[in-house]
This record gives C-alpha cells, structure tokens and sequence, in this order.
C-alpha cells in the first residue's frame, strides 16, 4: 500500500519538554506521517469527545508547482477540488474498538477513503493500519511531533503582504 496514509498532499504528547501521559490509545496529539510529508493533529471529537479527527496542521511542501497552497485536487467530488490540503480533516469519528480507534481515513494524494486502525505503540510512535476492501492493506508509524506546531497556508502568489500598523510614538514627559 504505496501511500493510504497522507503523504504529500495528505497528508504529540511532549510539550516544552514535559511528558503528559495519554489514556491507552487515546492517539491524541500532533503526528509526522512515516514519510516526513505532513503532520496530522489528532483530537478528541464528536458528541461527548467519545471519538478522534485529525487533520492537517503541516506539510513539508505547501505549495504546488505554480506556487499556489496545495489543494485536495484529487478529489472525486469536483466542488471540493479547491480546498486546502493544510487544515483539511482526514479521519473523523474514529471510534474506540479494541484498544485502538477505529474508522476511516482519507488519502488526499488520490482522493478515496480507507478503513483505518488507529494505536498508540507508545508515546512517541502511533500505529496506522489501513485497508482497502480489507484485501489490499498497509501501515505505517507515525512519530510524535510538538502539538503547538501548525503551519498556516501561504497567502496565493501576487497576493498583496499585510501591512503592520504604525504605532504612535509618544515624546517623553519630563
């Protein structure tokens, strides 16, 4: 299974250096994919916080050949091409089944959806197990990265920089 699992385009429990202990396997946090293509952030969702999403939060290469931030073109839904692959959710209600989550994932890089296992291994190192027509299966481990990280996507080219407000600068009173 070359790539269900949000390699470029797809497309964390240490911060500042203090380990937060996660229930076992709650797959909370932000996640390199094995790849080093993307990082996913994974949170509790749904009613009552019972099951997982996570989406998007980096990508080593946001920007598409023309300079443009990537866009989840593959998809098969034509109105949907046009949206950004940075802040695009991927797995959403994945539900606790059996010591992992459980649910489906989308794989922006072509577009379809894959019957996905979701496990802490440990707490740097999240196990993705995932089928298609539960024949065809792959997996991979993602690693931990900082949760604070996230990227914002670029502004189009030729688009105008913000402007910084003036600050006023006061004499000083004597």
């Amino acid at each position: 299974m070359r790539s269900i699992l949000i390699p470029a385009l797809a497309a964390s429990l240490l911060s500042a250096g203090v380990a937060v202990a996660a229930p076992a396997g709650d797959p909370s946090g932000t996640w390199l994919t094995e790849d080093g293509r993307a990082k996913i952030r994974i949170e509790k969702c749904g009613p009552g916080a019972a099951h997982a999403c996570g989406k998007v939060v980096w990508l080593k290469t946001p920007l598409n050949d023309q300079g443009q931030p990537r866009t989840d073109i593959k998809n098969p839904d034509p109105k949907k091409r046009s949206r950004p692959v940075i802040g695009l959710t991927l797995m959403e209600g994945l539900k606790p089944e059996d010591g992992a989550y459980k649910g489906q994932i989308y794989n922006a890089e072509e577009g379809k959806l894959y019957d996905v296992s979701v496990s802490r291994e440990s707490a740097s190192e999240l196990a993705i197990s995932g089928c298609m027509l539960k024949i065809l299966c792959g997996s991979q481990t993602w690693t931990k990265a900082p949760d604070e990280f996230a990227q914002v996507a670029p502004a189009p080219a030729g688009a105008a920089p913000a402007k910084a407000k003036p600050t006023a600068v006061k004499p000083a009173a004597n």
